[in-house]
């Protein structure tokens, strides 16, 4: 299982990572997309909507079932990843990569402290 050291994790297995910009871009982990099995569907989060940590942002609809996916800082959508509605695959292949769901601009950036560094979250999922 893949848990890059310079995201921050989420104990919902969502990852968060700070861009140069203060932006947030979030994603599910590697973990949550294996236990999900195979995804077909992202039901995408709305832009300009404003979420608080542990609010639900989107679905992910696997072969096996359907999971909520939560903010793991609190902010407003400003973009997300159309990609995601005809590549929904792509969640399972590169869930660190082009699967990310939505970039937000934090409302408290010291929200991101809160969360997991890798080393806790690896141990989180044994």
């Amino acid at each position: 299982m893949q848990t890059p050291t310079e995201l921050k994790y989420s104990a919902t297995h969502q990852w968060a990572r700070l861009e140069s910009d203060g932006t947030v871009v979030i994603g599910i982990t590697d973990y949550a997309q294996n236990e999900l099995g195979d995804v077909v569907f992202v039901e995408a989060p709305r832009l300009g909507d404003k979420m608080s940590a542990g609010e639900q942002i989107c679905i992910v609809e696997s072969v096996k079932t359907a999971s909520e996916v939560y903010a793991p800082v609190s902010g407003e959508i400003i973009a997300i990843n159309t990609q995601l509605d005809s590549h929904p695959e792509l969640v399972n292949d590169e869930p660190y990569g082009q699967a990310w769901f939505c970039r937000m601009r934090p409302t408290d950036p010291a929200e991101l402290e809160l969360l997991m560094n890798a080393e806790a979250y690896r141990k989180h999922t044994e």
